[in-house]
């Protein structure tokens, strides 16, 4: 039930004679969407804006400090597959260029290539993560690619909290060598390190990507058709 298939040894089930099926495509769009969200949420403090009146501070210390902006920014997405593609095409239509880091250049999309990922980080001032998880992207995004994204850059992670290394995270964080991040999933989930949730430079998200009722009912449909 989801199109990560990780938690899963299919190599073990193979040879069992075993088949291991996953629900892919039909929670692209909505996916694509959360990311797109939590991109907005990160950049435009908009969780913290909300809180700041909530609490009564607008009225009582005036305006929210101006926040960053998605204008004349570079996306790079961390895996352009299905769902990378569905953000693409929206970022798009907000003004971000577009960058990608992958294995293999891919003829049929126009963005910029780079099969190295600190060369993207450098490069681009949002990374935006949505490549499988696994052993084979276990802290793909360490220190070193965190660095390079630099004090005005943003990481989104909707793919597996697997893929950063997020002790790391937190020290750059906390260093203020990167500008904020938004983050969907977590490396031992429900749990989320205390040290995050101290930040006000993130914006945790419960593992919702794809958790509309509709999108889930899609999955469904196809778990039970597979």
């Amino acid at each position: 039930f989801g199109v990560g298939y990780d938690a899963v040894d299919a190599v073990e089930a193979g040879r069992r004679g075993i088949v291991v099926t996953n629900t892919p495509d039909v929670l692209n769009e909505e996916v694509a969407d959360t990311a797109l969200g939590l991109l907005l949420m990160t950049v435009r403090q908009l969780p913290r804006s909300e809180l700041y009146l909530r609490a009564g501070r607008w009225e009582s210390e005036g305006n929210f400090p101006l926040s960053p902006s998605l204008r004349g920014r570079t996306m790079g997405i961390v895996g352009l597959g299905r769902i990378g593609k569905a953000i693409a095409r929206r970022a798009e239509t907000f003004g971000l260029k577009i960058a990608y880091f992958g294995r293999n250049r891919q003829a049929d999309v126009p963005y910029a290539f780079y099969d190295d990922i600190v060369a993207m980080a450098r490069d681009v001032s949002i990374l935006m993560v949505i490549v499988p998880g696994g052993a084979a992207t276990r802290h793909l995004v360490d220190r070193k690619v965190l660095e390079a994204l630099g004090p005005d850059g943003f990481l989104i992670n909707v793919a597996r909290g697997t893929v950063v290394d997020e002790a790391a995270l937190i020290d750059v964080l906390a260093e203020r060598g990167i500008a904020g991040a938004g983050l969907d999933v977590f490396e031992n989930e429900p749990h989320v390190p205390a040290a995050l949730l101290a930040l006000e430079s993130v914006v945790l998200l419960p593992h919702v990507g794809s958790a509309s009722q509709h999108t889930r009912d899609l999955m469904g449909d196809l778990v039970v058709d597979n």
